[in-house]
């Protein structure tokens, strides 16, 4: 098989851009690891997403360290910032957005169990350690967490956020 060259990547994916209906945010919701940030800033402007709400202490996207792993993409998002993860709910809610957390908590569903696929979502991420923050959860429409069967119980943050929106994205693919 021979790989895609540079015209038919770009016809491939300006395909699937065409058979994008919702608009996606993510909400980032301390966390402080800057390689964590860069990704999921990376992730968020491969999968499209049009906002991008950080809440201290997220790490600031204008740090060498997040751009290691971001690679430039915070030209493609529209970031901005928050005192405090319920008042960038509230932002994402004005602006028409279910917004969705990525949590182990007891009323969580698995995110491939709910259909959210009926307009446009904001998930939230919270910090590496401690998750997101317990105010934030209140003001959230949902709680979602990603089914693990291995032998580790939880996945980095930067990845958790990749696999939310890569589910979302199929969701409305499908």
């Amino acid at each position: 098989m021979k790989p895609l060259g540079p015209t038919e990547l770009k016809r491939l994916h300006r395909s699937w851009r065409r058979k994008t209906a919702h608009d996606m945010a993510v909400i980032c919701d301390g966390v402080q690891q800057p390689f964590n940030v860069g990704s999921i800033m990376r992730s968020a402007a491969a999968y499209g997403i049009k906002h991008l709400w950080l809440v201290p202490p997220t790490a600031d996207p204008s740090s060498p360290k997040v751009q290691v792993t971001a690679k430039g993409c915070d030209r493609f998002l529209q970031i901005e910032r928050a005192e405090s993860g319920a008042d960038a709910v509230a932002a994402a809610k004005a602006l028409g957005y279910q917004v969705v957390a990525i949590e182990l908590t007891a009323e969580a569903k698995p995110i491939f169990e709910v259909d959210l696929n009926g307009g446009p979502v904001a998930i939230v991420v919270g910090h590496e350690e401690r998750g997101v923050h317990r105010d934030t959860l209140a003001a959230v429409d949902l709680t979602v967490f990603l089914p693990l069967v291995g032998n580790v119980g939880s996945l980095n943050v930067g990845h958790t956020a990749t696999a939310a929106l890569a589910e979302l994205r199929r969701q409305g693919w499908s």
